[in-house]
């Protein structure tokens, strides 16, 4: 298996009062009038994930579907369980989290692709492929901060999916820039898929679920509701 969770749990600390200032609450913290109640994100989630499989992940807002692929992504500790993961892994996760509004395009594609891991020999070998990609032509070596909000993400997506990595872990990211670049972002993820890579895919839309997905987890309120065959899994959340 490339990824196996075992009773992976996520607890979060939520404090009643209303502090104001980070004096305060360390002087509440002190005197130990603080009082936490406690939100499990997830709660005893197990699975696994073959090579080249795509698993889709559904489940309402809030049902702890970011979490499970931060967690998975080493982004966050889980508070009980554990994750196994063999493989490099590519999270789209917040596309363009890394970067630097004040840069420009150019200086980005060298920083964020630091920040995914890449080499800068790598990126230089690689980069007029992510500027035709993005098709921002003459903007590249404008600053981030002149870009469009659907500007930014096609940069942020082509550097993403310059490689071809073991584990893609992808949270609505097909929404990208204009329709016709949505289309080409969904080709380029479907070429992923066809190539060997293992995705785990999170979408609010079922169509893509169906399409694109080989087995399905439902999660809800943090546990799972269901792991299976896609039309078993996507029907019976449509009905629940």
């Amino acid at each position: 298996m490339i990824i196996e969770a075992k009773e992976v749990s996520m607890c979060y600390r939520m404090t009643y009062d209303r502090v104001q200032s980070l004096k305060e609450y360390l002087v509440q913290m002190v005197k130990g009038k603080i009082k936490y109640r406690e939100f499990w994100a997830l709660k005893d989630v197990s699975f696994q994930v073959r090579k080249g499989e795509v698993l889709g992940i559904v489940g309402h807002n809030g049902a702890g579907k970011s979490t499970l692929l931060k967690v998975i992504s080493g982004i966050l500790k889980p508070t009980g369980g554990e994750v196994a993961v063999n493989g490099t892994v590519v999270p789209m996760l917040e596309l363009g989290s890394g970067f630097d509004f004040d840069l420009t395009g150019r200086e980005n594609i060298f920083l964020n692709g630091a920040i995914l891991g890449y080499s800068e020999e790598f990126l230089k070998e690689k980069y007029d492929e992510i500027v035709a990609f993005s098709e921002l032509g003459q903007f590249i070596d404008v600053p981030l901060r002149n870009y469009s909000s659907g500007m930014v993400m096609r940069l942020a997506f082509s550097v993403a999916t310059v490689v071809n990595p073991d584990i893609l872990i992808v949270d609505e990211i097909l929404a990208v820039g204009d329709a016709d670049f949505q289309a080409k972002s969904k080709a380029r993820m479907l070429e992923l898929m066809g190539g060997g890579t293992t995705v785990l895919f999170v979408s609010h839309s079922l169509d893509q679920i169906r399409e694109m997905c080989d087995r399905v987890l439902w999660l809800d309120h943090g546990q799972v509701k269901m792991l299976g065959e896609t039309k078993t899994v996507c029907d019976g959340y449509e009905k629940g």
